[in-house]
């Protein structure tokens, strides 16, 4: 690398955000030093994409790391900031230009009823682990967390992430049914024809297989389910397209994987047996100009147990203000923070939205913003600061056992079963 005075920011997160303002940078002409806590830097494009995704996971490994392997770009995996390396250090005394949080939003938001997490794994289960054990159990050597398919489970929540659990649970029972009767089906195959179909295809019926089915407990109305964006500025005519356009691909989910739906209803309450969880009471609500109204109307439902799919929020970080849930950005846009200046955030951890494209572009608009803004305005690193940073990150990088090779690490720790 040149020993010319220049910019160096540091990346906290190698997945998609991340990576993207690491590539945005770099092309610029700024090194980046990318910190990532496993070592893989795929996120939840790994841990929370369930992996009948096959195509489009591909696609974003590549494109990750195509942006990791730049010259300017210093990957340094295995790096958990906060425990290997504290954040202030990044943002004071390492000396970087700017630090970026891209760490995304790994702790699920807690089941908002009182008491909820004291059952947790005796009758409550959190989407996060749900889908890194779907995603991971067959794995050689995989020692996290196991969860058992059941017929009957209650899912709490709404949108994509929570259909994906719901689909996880409809195609391990039926497959497991159907094992039972002496029929191997491959997941994939599952997943891509459809329950009734690949059915149909044996001569059977999804009431032949004794199965209940698993029910999505969402407290707005079907048509509210984020399945499709309203366009920012859309006329009501195509708003109200959005809403039925919505409502389509959740009916056309709901027939294809065989799963329920009981909308305009909120937890309220536990039902607990034997110190276990085994049921929800709920509140019936009603929607009201776009907010959800309870009312006086309750039910209850029981199942094996409840998997809570309400949305992922930021893991605290030691450094990083906190405002109720969430980090305590004074700038919502770049994700800038009130005594730390040189902080901006990219990504699913400013955004709270959890798909690929949002947080590509959120990236995208931060490092131009960066770029156009305060790394123009500032001086560049001196080169003896320079040289002093390169060995602290190199540093790192060898107590990983990192080789410098991006190709190379990827290959090494990639398992057989993932190639």
């Amino acid at each position: 690398m040149s020993q010319e005075p220049s910019h160096v920011v540091a990346v906290i997160g190698g997945a998609v955000a991340g990576a993207e303002v690491a590539g945005t940078l770099a092309r610029a002409g700024v090194e980046v030093a990318v910190f990532e806590q496993n070592p893989r830097p795929y996120g939840k494009i790994e841990d929370g994409l369930p992996r009948w995704h096959v195509a489009l996971r591909q696609k974003e490994y590549a494109t990750i790391g195509e942006n990791l392997s730049l010259p300017e770009v210093h990957f340094v995996p295995k790096t958990t900031v906060g425990r290997d390396v504290p954040f202030r250090a990044l943002t004071g005394e390492w000396g970087f230009s700017a630090v970026v949080l891209a760490c995304g939003a790994w702790r699920d938001r807690p089941l908002p009823v009182d008491g909820a997490d004291a059952y947790v794994d005796r009758g409550l289960v959190y989407q996060n682990p749900f889908i890194i054990w779907f995603n991971h159990a067959n794995e050689k050597g995989y020692a996290g967390q196991v969860f058992e398919p059941m017929d009957g489970v209650l899912v709490v929540g709404g949108g994509l992430a929570s259909i994906d659990v719901v689909k996880v649970l409809m195609l391990e029972t039926t497959r497991k049914r159907l094992a039972e009767r002496g029929t191997l089906v491959p997941m994939l195959q599952l997943e891509v024809k459809g329950i009734p179909k690949l059915l149909e295809a044996h001569g059977l019926r999804f009431e032949d297989l004794g199965l209940e089915g698993c029910t999505i407990f969402y407290r707005r109305r079907a048509e509210d389910m984020p399945l499709v964006e309203i366009p920012e500025g859309a006329t009501p005519e195509r708003a109200e397209k959005t809403l039925g356009a919505r409502r389509k691909l959740l009916e056309k989910a709901m027939e294809k994987y065989r799963f329920k739906l009981e909308p305009l209803c909120a937890p309220d309450d536990l039902l607990v047996e034997n110190g276990r969880l085994v049921g929800l009471r709920f509140r019936r609500t009603r929607a009201e100009g776009g907010k959800v109204v309870p009312t006086d109307e309750t039910f209850e439902r029981r199942g094996p147990y409840v998997i809570s799919s309400i949305g992922s929020i930021p893991a605290p970080l030691e450094g990083i203000p906190m405002k109720g849930e969430l980090f305590a950005f004074v700038d919502w846009e770049l994700g800038r923070l009130a005594d730390q200046p040189n902080v901006f955030s990219a990504g699913n951890v400013a955004t709270g939205k959890g798909n690929i494209i949002a947080s590509r572009k959120h990236a995208a608009f931060v490092a131009k913003a960066m770029l156009e803004g305060d790394l123009r305005e500032k001086p560049p690193i001196a080169s003896d600061a320079l040289t002093k940073l390169r060995a602290r990150v190199r540093e790192r990088q060898a107590a990983v056992g990192y080789p410098g090779d991006y190709a190379a690490w990827i290959a090494k720790v990639t398992p057989p079963d993932l190639e």
